[in-house]
């Protein structure tokens, strides 16, 4: 899909294609007017991409410079209960990236998600690496179930070829911190930054965290 964008103009709001037998999804673009990469940004297994935290993660980055593609997933377009299957969410993260890249050919293109969203999203980039892909953001890698800590989730990660950024909050019950902690230590390419008193959903008491994830996303995507 070719869209014409006006950099004075901020959002669009596009149908994605996944494929033929899986159809067509929601997604939406903002757009600031100086963008320096587009994000293609998936959402968590029990939330979609209109959940407040994933339009204020939006606005928030396009305040920073940083355009955005959010997208549902196929389960949360035609609401279904259960999340897709690994199959199913990788085609439809493919699907983002292909369109964010081919609308902005321009732009360096990175891959983000909260929770479900980025653990799918590193699920793909580590066995079908897209060249332009330039690094995955992970904000919450669910890295176990709650109250089952465990390494499982983070096998493939390994197999990542790109530089990651993990934001974690260290009461956030889907990834013990120090097994997150020890899981980022074991990749080179990974940096992890910690949201303090922060739990899953970054509610940290009266802690801007959306400042905090932003500034942090900001400052290492400028790093290069």
């Amino acid at each position: 899909m070719n869209c014409v964008f006006f950099y004075s103009m901020n959002t669009q709001s596009i149908q994605l294609e996944v494929s033929p037998s899986i159809g067509k999804v929601s997604a939406e673009y903002i757009v600031p007017e100086a963008s320096k990469c587009i994000m293609t940004l998936a959402h968590g297994a029990g939330a979609g991409m209109h959940h407040s935290f994933m339009t204020a993660l939006a606005a928030s980055l396009s305040d920073v410079g940083i355009a955005t593609l959010r997208f549902n997933f196929p389960f949360t377009e035609h609401k279904k209960g259960r999340p897709d299957t690994p199959a199913v969410a990788h085609q439809t993260i493919a699907a983002a990236i292909s369109e964010a890249h081919q609308t902005f050919p321009s732009l360096p293109v990175f891959a983000a998600g909260k929770s479900f969203g980025g653990r799918m999203t590193s699920q793909y980039i580590a066995a079908n690496p897209p060249p332009e892909v330039k690094g995955l953001v992970f904000y919450g890698f669910p890295l176990h179930p709650a109250g089952k800590p465990s390494i499982d989730r983070a096998a493939h990660l390994k197999d990542v070829k790109v530089r990651m950024l993990f934001l974690q909050g260290t009461k956030d019950d889907l990834a013990s911190w120090d097994l997150i902690a020890s899981v980022c230590s074991s990749l080179p390419k990974a940096k992890l930054v910690k949201i303090e008193g922060a739990n899953h959903m970054f509610k940290a008491g009266k802690v801007d965290t959306m400042a905090l994830l932003v500034n942090a996303t900001n400052n290492w995507i400028d790093k290069k």
